[in-house]
């Protein structure tokens, strides 16, 4: 029944939605990067982040691990909470520093999945959102990502309780569809695409792609 009510949904979401090319980015530390900087949010902040850095000549493996911190929290300020999200770098470039020899991201590429997530949930201030979003963008691991979009669109059409954690939700999308990180890809980025112009926290029904899913009634702040 899952696998088929979330084709469904997927299949309704790509017919008005496309293809969204996710996620932005001209490389691998890029996506990294992003992954990062775009908690708490919004995507236009975090590019101003990035072209800062790029600007910089800091968007590099070699050269964030070497600029100072304060010179990095400088270069990210529009990205918000710029001295945390410095210190997440430079945890996620020790982490990095620390768990290859040559502190590469093609020697990162080497360990398994379920390894190498278990090691990005150890850096402080990677949680398990931004371990998924590096695994599925920046390695092309088959990991689904779990946002609120998900939790959101799947509680007002019945696929969820209201209890289910984040491991529970990604588990529901992994052991349903077909492993294909390309389409693990697709389906976040059409339901943040639909979290944001329809289920949003007061649902917009009307002319909701998945208007023609029954919803269901109970779940918080759902208009039938």
């Amino acid at each position: 029944m899952y696998s088929e009510k979330l084709m469904e949904i997927y299949g309704l979401l790509y017919d008005r939605y496309g293809p969204q090319h996710w996620w932005p980015g001209d490389s691998r530390i890029e996506i990294i990067v992003g992954a990062i900087l775009t908690q708490n949010t919004n995507w236009g902040n975090v590019e101003k982040a990035i072209a800062n850095l790029k600007s910089a000549g800091c968007l590099t493996v070699q050269r964030l691990g070497e600029v100072d911190i304060a010179t990095l929290s400088e270069l990210i300020r529009p990205a918000g909470y710029y001295n945390i999200k410095a210190r997440r770098l430079k945890n996620f470039m020790e982490w990095l520093n620390d768990q290859t020899p040559s502190g590469s991201l093609d020697a990162a590429e080497a360990t398994v999945t379920e390894l190498l997530r278990e090691q990005l949930l150890t850096v402080k201030g990677i949680g398990p959102e931004t371990a998924d979003s590096i695994l599925l963008y920046a390695f092309e691991r088959c990991v689904f990502v779990v946002d609120t979009y998900t939790y959101r669109v799947l509680g007002r059409h019945g696929l969820l309780d209201h209890d289910n954690d984040y491991e529970q939700i990604r588990d529901l999308f992994e052991s349903n569809l077909r492993r294909d990180a390309g389409l693990f890809n697709e389906y976040h980025a059409l339901l943040v695409r639909l979290g944001k112009e329809h289920c949003r926290p007061k649902a917009k029904c009307a002319g909701c792609p998945l208007e023609s899913l029954a919803p269901n009634a109970q779940w918080p702040a759902c208009e039938v």
